[in-house]
């Protein structure tokens, strides 16, 4: 066992599983650097834990019993800002990725990444930089790239686009479209036609799909 050093980084590990806890403090305690101060089985604890111990770094699971990890995340940064937050987990869905930035996580590595990437994004992060892995990286990127789109083509549709747009979400039929907005079903007709070019699909129910995706509608 190295010698620890006075400033050791001071870490909390959350994860439900007992092997990978174990694991990941048994490897994390090769550096002189580092110091295990605690191990939180689920998010609750991972939340007391932290407000009791106000550890430099913690590594979060996403997925915890009793407390959802990202949520787990909120409440620690809530209690204390300054803690720094590394996600390591084995989920790499769009979904989960923009829940665990939104909360505040720094760092966002999947399970079974290289040790000594691990360690050196520990250190980076403990600085104030953020760190994700290159597959998280690229989906970030495209959802935000989705996001801008999206926000273009919600700018480029006219109001009464964005009523027909929302209507087709809603299921009905040009007949009823035509009934509800006071026009004509040829003129709801023309509107689908310019929506389904603008969104750049063929049919209804892709423009829909479409729609839901980006954020211009919602199915109430």
């Amino acid at each position: 066992m190295k010698e620890r050093s006075p400033t050791a980084l001071r870490i909390l590990i959350a994860d439900d599983h007992e092997v990978v806890r174990e694991g990941l403090a048994g490897m994390l305690a090769t550096q002189p650097d580092f110091t295990i101060v605690a191990q939180a089985t689920d998010g609750l604890e991972a939340v007391e834990l932290a407000a009791r111990l106000a550890p430099d770094v913690v590594l979060m699971d996403l997925e915890m019993p009793r407390l959802d990890g990202a949520q787990a995340i909120r409440e620690i940064l809530g209690a204390k800002p300054g803690t720094k937050v590394i996600v390591l987990t084995a989920y790499d869905t769009d979904e989960r990725i923009i829940q665990a930035v939104q909360a505040g996580a720094r760092g966002y590595l999947l399970k079974g990444v290289p040790r000594e990437d691990l360690f050196n994004g520990i250190r980076l992060v403990s600085k104030g930089q953020s760190l994700l892995h290159p597959a998280i990286a690229g989906k970030l990127l495209d959802h935000v790239g989705q996001l801008h789109r999206a926000e273009s083509v919600q700018e480029s549709l006219t109001d009464r686009e964005q009523e027909v747009l929302e209507l087709v979400a809603g299921g009905l039929r040009n007949k009823d479209i035509a009934a509800r907005l006071f026009i004509t079903e040829r003129t709801v007709k023309f509107h689908v036609s310019v929506i389904l070019q603008k969104l750049g699909v063929a049919t209804r129910t892709e423009a829909v799909r479409v729609a839901l995706q980006r954020g211009l509608v919602r199915i109430r």
